[in-house]
């Protein structure tokens, strides 16, 4: 029989697969000897079965009734007593961090008749019927799901007539009508009563918690953060420890150091009498943490020293929930906590300083993601702006956008173009969609530790929240500033997440200093830097340093032109792995194009190509002079000729009212023609590539000759050009051999008339799958390949990128036939296992064939620890991804996984 419920005690922080991230957490604060409530966790597996079967797993009723019998017998009390009553918790704990995705449901086990009890054993009756409210509020809303609004609406209203502001401010009476008013809701919603029954409470809350895996909001936040659908959750029942029982008790978030920045230090918040989910949904604003030591310095140290204790047993920074009830101290969750690039990169490098991690670790613990994050703009430091309000540096990054106030409307306005600053007084899981489309997100309640802030850090979204000053009035769609300043909905803002401040209208942004210190070191990036920018581009050095030296791969660069190659060198590229020549038939040279697709005979032809020998000549003089002694892969012209000539509707037009009006129109007459003659109706798959080569006689051997006489002019220059010549859309070693043979008598031709050496390769892309399935056949002719994943992708999955990219991708990845567009990261199951094939074959063919990618997917960090698995030489991508996929790379090599990130 499977086991489905597990004992704190019974589990440990390697288990979270299992017990999923919080319940393992909690079974190793439980082995370290950590006052940690007790408790028990339903496993993942449980969940799946749940999710499989429309129902719970027939074990598990039983299970959980023989954990909750060991937990009411060790606490002394039984669940709902009304006498005496244990109270517990139901929380979801999935592998993977997904804060405020799933749901929590406090004070399981109060009635009519505990809450009675909980006021006498307590002597508080606030404190007791507190309770209640929450609990009713909760399950309404998770479990039943009844709108929350309804809630918030009759609690406002009651705290109103009550002529209170705060919820700790709510006399007893107003509490019982609250839970009166509460119980009516659910009631008129469901056509039930609240359960007074304490165990249905329970179970119907873990089946609430299971179905939660699959709401809107955590499907979506899954896709962004690419975990898998089919991992479910855990559910962790936990004794329950009381923040809200008045003086000497609260709540809070803690960070081992600053989860923004990465400064050693004391961060959170805290909030007394109150229970956790206050905190995090940022309903008050709360007290710094440091103000626990004032309020109680016993219980403070004691923090202290188990935030320590769990940033050395964890080896980083943790994130911690802690609940004090009238001055002890309880430890609720702890986990490896999110945190901003900036502060990656940082802790990683102090943690190597303390002795804490190796260099090794260090480089596995950033990500490629996080270092695009920090080669993003910011905004200019100047005093010329509006400043509205400060409030907290939740997440750091620049943001401008036009402002919303609710997710419906950043969603759509961010569908149709428009970049949105989304604007709330506190988000809560449903503004999950809304978050994801905004470019930047202020609050004007919370603190680092609110939802809003929690969810921004993990996405890498800039986030000001606890901006205290602004009065957002959501209904009327328009915020309020100190100075009076009424800011309305489509108003521009802009919001500086590293600092706080947030401005009216557009500021202008400067370039990232760590891009400024890939293009030009590291001591012109230190020049007037910022101490904090100092120490961020001191710790990226480093880390980068280190990356360099463990990977394996090398890192090229996908470069049209020579200042494209020059910043791809200046970004750490150690070659070209694709240089696209059709950019230099385009603006003025399209004339040659059409003069060479119009040629009557083979003397017109002639004279077009002899026309643009020398212009091609000069483009790859100034790019092999730019990549001087490094390989420069050359891609011979590939797009279909007719994406060089006019518009066949514009020339139709032209034509006809030419004749219309009994105007000469030969020239048009004749460029429609070509056109039409030209014309395909799937020009993707039709004549490009190879097949130009070999249908329009002397174009890739112009292209060949222009390779072989500037390589001629750099070496006469003292230089070192290495050139690679690469064919492609090859599907077969014949199309090869007739290209190949036909450069290869160019190059020898140039090189005895100059005088040169050129032995440059000739090898070929491998872009359709007969080409990845004949690999061995290919490389008998080809003395490298190159995997143009774009286009492999398309052939394979046989989509038109163009096309199905609008048409129906956000169907597929809602219904989950793949986790990430293809195009995005590489396809392991299917454009891969070509990959993996053709390399196979081809160096079965030829040993020590060099294999690299030049596709997109060669920018990609997931994609980048496939093609180091596969054991490709290189990768290629865009100069600005070149730093990340050198990070990448050498995480690769470390054994970091591809996903890993905190």
């Amino acid at each position: 029989m499977p086991t489905y419920v597990f004992d704190f005690a019974r589990g440990s922080r390697s288990q979270a697969d299992l017990l999923g991230g919080k319940g393992a957490n909690l079974a190793e604060m439980t082995r370290l000897g950590l006052p940690v409530p007790p408790g028990f966790t339903i496993t993942t597996e449980a969940c799946r079965a749940y999710l499989e079967q429309g129902h719970e797993p027939a074990e598990l009723a039983e299970q959980v009734s023989v954990q909750l019998d060991r937990l009411e017998e060790r606490m002394g009390r039984r669940l709902g007593d009304p006498d005496d009553p244990l109270l517990v918790s139901v929380r979801s704990g999935a592998r993977y961090s997904m804060p405020g995705m799933m749901e929590t449901v406090l004070n399981i086990g109060l009635n009519d008749a505990s809450v009675k009890g909980m006021a006498r054993i307590s002597d508080d009756k606030r404190f007791a019927w507190d309770s209640y409210r929450r609990l009713i509020q909760m399950f309404g809303k998770t479990v039943l799901d009844i709108p929350g609004h309804f809630f918030e609406e009759a609690l406002e209203k009651a705290k109103s007539e009550a002529g209170v502001h705060s919820d700790v401010d709510i006399p007893v009476p107003t509490l019982k009508e609250i839970v009166s008013a509460y119980k009516s809701i659910i009631r008129e919603q469901t056509g039930r009563d609240f359960p007074q029954d304490p165990r249905e409470q329970l179970d119907l809350a873990i089946l609430a918690v299971f179905r939660s895996w699959n709401t809107d909001r955590a499907r979506l936040y899954r896709r962004r953060e690419r975990i898998a659908h089919n991992l479910g959750t855990a559910v962790n029942v936990q004794a329950m420890a009381f923040g809200n029982l008045g003086e000497g008790s609260g709540t809070g978030v803690a960070f081992t150091r600053d989860p923004a920045t990465g400064a050693p230090g004391v961060y959170g918040d805290y909030l007394p009498d109150a229970q956790g989910e206050d905190v995090v949904a940022g309903i008050r604003n709360t007290l710094p943490l440091v103000e626990l030591g004032e309020r109680d310095p016993e219980v403070y140290d004691e923090l202290l020293d188990i935030m320590r204790r769990l940033e050395l047993h964890y080896q980083d920074l943790c994130d911690i929930e802690f609940t004090v009830e009238r001055g002890k101290l309880w430890m609720l969750q702890t986990r490896v906590g999110k945190r901003t690039a900036a502060a990656a990169f940082r802790i990683a490098v102090q943690l190597v300083d303390e002795g804490v991690i190796d260099a090794d670790e260090a480089v596995r613990r950033v990500t490629g993601a996080q270092l695009v994050q920090l080669m993003f703009p910011r905004f200019a430091n100047d005093t010329g702006h509006h400043l509205l309000a400060r409030g907290v540096s939740a997440s750091p990054g620049a943001a401008v956008g036009a402002v919303v106030f609710d997710s419906r409307t950043a969603t759509e306005w961010a569908k149709a173009g428009r970049a949105v600053i989304l604007v709330r007084r506190e988000t809560n899981p449903d503004d999950l969609e809304g978050m994801v489309a905004a470019a930047g997100i202020l609050t004007s309640r919370g603190g680092k530790t609110s939802h809003a802030a929690v969810v921004a850090r993990g996405m890498g979204k800039t986030a000001v929240c606890g901006a205290e000053e602004l009065r957002v009035d959501t209904s009327a769609k328009r915020m309020t500033a100190p100075d009076g300043t009424v800011i309305s909905e489509g108003d521009i803002l802009s919001i500086d997440g590293s600092t706080g401040q947030v401005f009216l209208g557009e500021v202008p942004v400067v370039p990232s200093p760590v891009v400024r210190y890939f293009e030009e070191g590291v001591a012109s990036a230190l020049h007037d830097a910022d101490d904090a920018t100092r120490d961020l581009i001191k710790s990226v050095d480093r880390v980068m340093r280190h990356a360099d030296r463990s990977r394996r791969m090398l890192v090229r660069a996908n470069a049209d032109t020579a200042p494209d190659a020059a910043r791809a060198r200046r970004m750490g590229a150690e070659g070209i792995g694709l240089l696209r020549t059709e950019h230099m038939f385009l603006g003025d040279r399209k004339q040659y194009v059409e003069r060479l697709i119009l040629a009557h005979d083979d003397g017109e032809r002639r004279e077009a190509l002899d026309a643009l020998l020398p212009l091609q000549r000069d483009d790859f003089t100034r790019i092999l002079e730019a990549m001087d002694g490094l390989p420069v892969t050359i891609r011979l012209i590939d797009p279909p000729l007719h994406e060089f000539l006019p518009d066949r509707t514009d020339l139709a037009i032209r034509v006809a009212l030419a004749e219309e009006r009994g105007e000469g129109h030969e020239a048009d007459l004749r460029m429609l023609q070509a056109v039409n003659r030209l014309h395909e109706q799937n020009p993707m798959l039709g004549l490009r590539g190879v097949r130009l080569g070999l249908v329009l006689p002397g174009l890739f051997a112009l292209q060949v000759r222009a390779i072989a006489e500037a390589a001629c002019l750099r070496q006469r220059a003292g230089g070192d050009p290495r050139a690679e010549i690469m064919i492609p859309l090859v599907g077969s070693i014949q199309e090869l051999e007739l290209v190949a043979e036909e450069a290869t008598r160019v190059l020898a031709e140039v090189g005895e008339t100059e005088s040169c050496q050129l032995r440059f390769p000739i090898g070929t892309m491998i872009e359709l799958p007969r080409a990845a399935v004949t690999a061995g056949q290919i490389a008998e002719a080809a003395e490298f390949f190159s995997f143009g994943t774009n286009d492999l992708t398309q052939t394979t999955w046989g989509f038109s990128r163009d096309d199905v990219e609008a048409a129906f991708f956000s169907t597929y990845l809602d219904r989950g036939v793949f986790g990430v567009s293809p195009f995005e990261s590489i396809d392991r199951e299917g454009v891969g296992a070509l990959v993996r094939l053709a390399v196979e074959q081809g160096r079965a063919v030829r040993p020590g064939l060099k294999c690299g990618v030049c596709g997109e997917h060669g920018g990609d960090p997931d994609s980048v620890h496939f093609f180091d698995e596969v054991g490709l030489d290189y990768v290629s991508c865009s100069p600005f991804r070149v730093p990340v996929a050198r990070l990448e790379a050498g995480r690769a090599s470390l054994g970091a996984g591809s996903s890993d990130s905190r």
